[in-house]
């Protein structure tokens, strides 16, 4: 599905099924240099059980145009320029990583406009390597490298897919590497001046879940705790064995999880 956002053309992903904006609606945010591929599985569950769902493509990432936003507050701007563009009035957010913390400054500063938040990867704040934003701002494939090491957890770098024959290291930096010049280096540099997540998560309205990866070396486990000590409405899902990428670690139980928060019943 494309979505004309601020002058740009923008690509999201609707699950399989066509986007109705009088369903519930579930939109998902990427995180740092990836794209909407990231939801694939999630994305499909809800779109063929009485959802609608929208995995954005942000400005400049993906099948998008537009140039990435230079700080967390403007994709969050942005969200709410394409929940306009799509006909919704309210909608949940779910973000990993860098979407994370976008989603979490929107639904602070627009209230109204989010019924409920799925947060996952995310802590009280993103501190990003110095190396690592040095071997991406000189587009050095490093930069994807590290990314990608970091961001799985110990299964992850010996196998631990499923699926015979997928390996989630070389895919996740395949994904990186189709990123255009200097995207990573923008968003990661996002992620690392952004110093409002406690204020943000302190205003929250909504009830708010956490998928917490046991292994992330992103954000730890004791970084997210911090966040979610001061949410009115906040609660805690500790995925076991898993890194800081657990849509593509561990799918189903991230999945179970996102039901957790979204769906009422068992």
């Amino acid at each position: 599905m494309e979505l004309q956002v601020e002058g740009n053309a923008t690509f999201a992903a609707t699950g399989g099924q066509p986007f109705d904006a009088a369903k519930p609606t579930v939109v998902f945010v990427h995180g740092a240099g990836m794209d909407h591929s990231v939801w694939a599985l999630q994305t499909r569950y809800f779109a063929h059980r009485g959802f609608s769902v929208l995995a954005l493509d942000l400005p400049g990432h993906g099948r998008s145009g537009g140039t990435a936003p230079e700080t967390i507050a403007a994709i969050a701007d942005w969200l709410i320029a394409c929940l306009d563009a799509a006909g919704l009035e309210k909608a949940t957010l779910a973000g990993h990583s860098m979407g994370a913390l976008a989603v979490l400054d929107c639904a602070a500063r627009y209230p109204e406009r989010v019924a409920g938040l799925v947060l996952l990867g995310i802590g009280h704040a993103m501190p990003v390597h110095p190396d690592l934003l040095a071997a991406a701002e000189a587009n050095d494939p490093l930069a994807f490298e590290l990314v990608t090491s970091w961001a799985h957890g110990e299964t992850g770098h010996i196998g631990g897919v499923r699926m015979p024959g997928l390996w989630l290291l070389g895919g996740a930096e395949r994904l990186l590497e189709r990123s255009a010049p200097g995207l990573l280096h923008r968003d990661l540099k996002a992620c690392a001046a952004y110093g409002d997540a406690p204020e943000r998560a302190a205003a929250l309205a909504c009830p708010v879940l956490l998928i917490v990866g046991r292994g992330d070396k992103m954000t730890p486990p004791k970084s997210a705790a911090k966040l979610a000590a001061v949410m009115q409405d906040g609660r805690t899902i500790l995925i076991e064995d898993c890194g800081h990428m657990m849509m593509l670690e561990k799918p189903d139980e991230t999945l179970a999880a996102l039901k957790s928060a979204l769906m009422a019943g068992p």
